[in-house]
């Protein structure tokens, strides 16, 4: 088969060609767009060393077996494959599985974040410089119709220049205890994210959009692990749900009841779930009194990443902003309140609401007018901005003048690095300076 390259894809309209490189569910949520949308989009290679997400997404896809890899290194000694990647890989991976793939000619959507640290991301952004490689990251956040609306206010001047930006987000409880807790995102020294980059470099991106074209130059932030410790389990609290706890049944983290009852996140907590195999609720039970490490107590973890913190901003312009980052809380929401010399922004995303307030002596006997927009998001992952994102990086591979490309690597750098210079401010206990110069090639 003669597989189109990335230049010739732009003056083409065949179906841009994309290898998954790492078959989590993020990757394969994006990939799946090429099943709604083959005429847009055909995945025609996987990479990814676990056996079973490989056969699995081979079926799907199906793929050949010579279009199957179990590492980059055996894709990138292949001629070219396809115009594009979608890497899904860990955050630990994502720069030293990218940059092979740039250098080999593939144009990548890359999962967030970008990287571990602000040196290999530097060194990503520099390398797809180099190479003439377009990088988006998967800031799906800015492709949300909720958030595309509220910043189409700020752009149209409505409410003034942007002096002030409050975000917040509360992950619940159970997402808490089976990501950052019990699951693959609870330790800095093993994982390599931070609470801060793995859950909220897409409000860190937002904040950044939200003030385009204006750099923070100063940060400071504080947080600590306050409830997921030994030291704050509950009277009589055992090591693990099912075996030797007796307050199991009244636990909100209980096991028991998030992964048996519920049924949370089962590709997460039952390995070879995507094999087709379905556990009995009697092998599950068997799987979490063992050493299935989503059976243990949440008090009782090695998790050692803070559970909650505040990042605070000062941009070069004069204006603020503050982001605040809370586990364990009973909703899962994101909201954002956007103060103007003119007026303001409120809003939350779940709810797919925001409020535009302006100042109006007349209104109503209020001080302020006001008026609501209400955009549409049941049921949508990140607020409907998944397949969005993926339809752009589509017309960037194509070379479309009229791609966003909103979040290129370019853009998603300052986020990056003021997370980054965040969490030193918050292991130093001092204000962190952030000098561009030099940043930017």
């Amino acid at each position: 088969m003669n597989v189109t390259t990335s230049d010739a894809a732009s003056a083409s309209r065949d179906p841009v060609t994309v290898v998954i490189v790492g078959a989590g569910s993020r990757a394969m949520n994006y990939a799946s767009y090429a099943l709604k949308h083959p005429d847009a989009m055909r995945i025609v290679g996987v990479v990814e060393p676990n056996p079973v997400r490989r056969a699995h997404t081979a079926s799907l896809y199906d793929l050949p077996a010579d279009r199957c890899f179990d590492s980059v290194d055996a894709l990138v000694s292949r001629p070219q494959l396809a115009d594009a990647v979608i890497n899904g890989t860990l955050d630990a991976h994502h720069v030293r599985t990218t940059l092979p793939l740039l250098r080999k000619g593939y144009d990548v959507l890359l999962e967030k974040p970008v990287g571990i640290s602000e040196a290999e991301v530097l060194a990503l952004y520099r390398t797809a410089e180099t190479y003439g490689r377009k990088v988006m990251i998967c800031h799906v956040l800015r492709y949300a119709p909720f958030y595309q609306a509220l910043n189409q206010v700020i752009r149209t001047g409505e409410i003034g220049d942007v002096i002030h930006v409050q975000t917040e987000e509360n992950v619940d409880y159970h997402h808490m205890a089976t990501a950052f807790v019990r699951g693959k995102f609870a330790s800095l020294a093993r994982d390599g994210s931070s609470f801060l980059m793995a859950k909220c470099c897409h409000d860190l991106d937002l904040i950044s959009w939200f003030k385009t074209g204006i750099k923070p130059v100063r940060v400071s932030s504080f947080g600590r692990l306050s409830q997921f410790r030994e030291d704050r389990a509950p009277e009589g609290a055992g090591t693990r749900c099912v075996t030797d706890c007796p307050i199991e049944a009244a636990c909100p983290y209980s096991a028991k009841t998030l992964y048996v009852d519920r049924g949370l996140w089962p590709v997460y907590v039952w390995p070879g779930y995507l094999d087709g195999v379905r556990l009995s609720d009697e092998e599950k039970l068997a799987g979490l009194a063992g050493d299935n490490r989503f059976g243990r107590c949440v008090w009782r973890c090695d998790n050692d990443i803070v559970d909650h913190q505040v990042v605070q901003f000062a941009f070069e312009d004069g204006s603020t902003a503050a982001h605040s980052l809370v586990g364990g809380a009973a909703k899962a929401c994101r909201t954002v309140h956007i103060t103007g010399t003119r007026g303001e922004i409120q809003g939350e995303l779940e709810e797919g609401v925001f409020v535009v307030r302006n100042p109006d002596p007349w209104a109503d006997g209020r001080v302020f007018s006001e008026r609501e927009v209400r955009i549409e998001v049941s049921g949508e992952m990140h607020g409907g901005g998944d397949h969005r994102l993926v339809e752009d990086f589509l017309r960037v591979v194509r070379g479309d003048p009229d791609a966003g490309y909103s979040t290129s690597l370019a853009h998603s750098i300052v986020g990056h690095v003021s997370g980054f210079r965040a969490d030193v401010s918050m292991a130093t206990g001092r204000t962190v300076e952030i000098d561009w110069d030099g940043i930017f090639v």
